[in-house]
């Protein structure tokens, strides 16, 4: 069993913002892989589902970013699960938007989402990193996180969510190549290949001299310098 996390915050008001891009990571997955709907549990909402042949849970803490190991410790520990069994999409200031690259450990980087996890179950989960670029100025990153994405980033948006949702089976079993390589398709599709250009050949225009027909011999096709000779010798 695993237990995918998205990292948001509840009600209208942020449900579009580039804090929540977690929460609408699992929206997606359960949407596109038939889970069952969200119902609250663990200070939060929860929907079960299968990946791959592994049942996975996916979990959208209603406590508000900065309480969200609240909600992810209860359900840990209800379900006996180890922190390498938990996988936490979040936001990325630090890499660009349309970036996504999945960790395993490490720092929090200032994240308060991370840092309540750190407190509640250590640092051993990974994280799915879904970039969201950085303001330039850190005093303008919490008005940042908060806000709307904008409609210009809706292409590249659904494009990583599609490819979450076409690799996440891959991230259940394990393989987080396998998922990053399924989203990089998404976000980058491979350029059809072009067509092979016709062999150049030589063609006749308006000012090309005739063809001159060849003189026919016993063994074949003569030219005339040859059948003149021919007659000479007669």
């Amino acid at each position: 069993m695993r237990l995918f996390v998205g990292l948001g915050n509840p009600g209208p008001r942020y449900a579009d913002t580039r804090h929540n891009i977690g929460w609408m990571a699992l929206d997606a997955i359960a949407e596109a892989h038939a889970f069952a709907p969200f119902r609250a549990k663990f200070q939060g909402r929860l929907a079960e589902g299968v990946l791959g042949g592994e049942k996975v849970m996916l979990l959208k803490p209603e406590t508000f970013m900065n309480l969200s190991g609240q909600s992810v410790g209860e359900a840990a520990r209800f379900h006996k699960l180890a922190p390498s069994e938990i996988v936490v999409f979040h936001d990325e200031l630090d890499l660009a938007p349309g970036k996504l690259r999945v960790k395993l450990g490490g720092g929090h980087a200032g994240h308060n989402g991370l840092r309540s996890l750190h407190q509640h179950i250590g640092p051993d989960y990974a994280r799915v990193r879904m970039g969201i670029g950085h303001p330039g100025d850190k005093n303008r990153v919490a008005d940042y996180v908060l806000h709307p994405f904008h409609k210009a980033d809706r292409e590249w948006l659904d494009d990583m969510l599609a490819g979450v949702c076409d690799g996440v089976a891959k991230l259940a079993a394990g393989d987080a190549a396998g998922f990053q390589n399924a989203v990089a398709l998404r976000m980058a599709p491979p350029k059809p290949p072009r067509p092979l250009k016709p062999e150049a050949r030589p063609q006749a225009g308006p000012d090309a001299a005739p063809a001159r027909p060849q003189a026919q011999g016993a063994d074949g096709p003569t030219s005339p310098f040859d059948a003149l000779k021919g007659l000479l010798r007669r």
